[in-house]
């Protein structure tokens, strides 16, 4: 039973490798969305061509990128979204928002000091955990039914 995995979320940190790296071996496939930043900012305007206004730049990554996102949290079976200590996720809301509207098992990652501001997105989850091996031992547990 192969399980999906979309790994959301921040991408200033290594939390995806040491996820995928802890869960080798387990019956899994990680999707996630393009973590270069200057491709996922750039990839509009690169594929369908130069915008003056730098709006409409943007809105054209956005759109883009939301088909692989959308594409992803579709196919995904599990949905991790890891919210970062320096920078603000906007993104990782909305896919934690739309991975909750779609049923998704949605595993939040985040720090105490953003208990308070995420405690709507905390509410959605179905787990809410501080490190990624937390999320490797839920993935062991939902396919093994083992403990750490």
């Amino acid at each position: 039973m192969t399980l999906q995995i979309y790994l959301s979320g921040e991408i200033h940190t290594d939390w995806r490798d040491q996820i995928i790296a802890g869960a080798a071996g387990l019956d899994l496939q990680f999707t996630g969305p393009v973590t270069d930043h200057a491709a996922s900012d750039d990839c509009g305007v690169a594929i369908m061509g130069a915008e003056p206004d730098k709006f409409w730049h943007d809105h054209k990554g956005a759109k883009l990128n939301a088909i692989r996102t959308r594409h992803g949290i579709e196919m995904a079976d599990i949905v991790v979204v890891r919210f970062g200590e320096k920078y603000k996720q906007w993104n990782a809301a909305f896919d934690a928002g739309m991975a909750a509207a779609l049923g998704k098992s949605l595993i939040v990652m985040h720090q105490d000091e953003h208990q308070h501001p995420l405690k709507e997105v905390d509410a959605a989850a179905l787990a809410v955990v501080k490190e990624p091996q937390q999320v490797v031992d839920i993935l062991r547990y939902v396919l093994e039914g083992t403990l750490p």
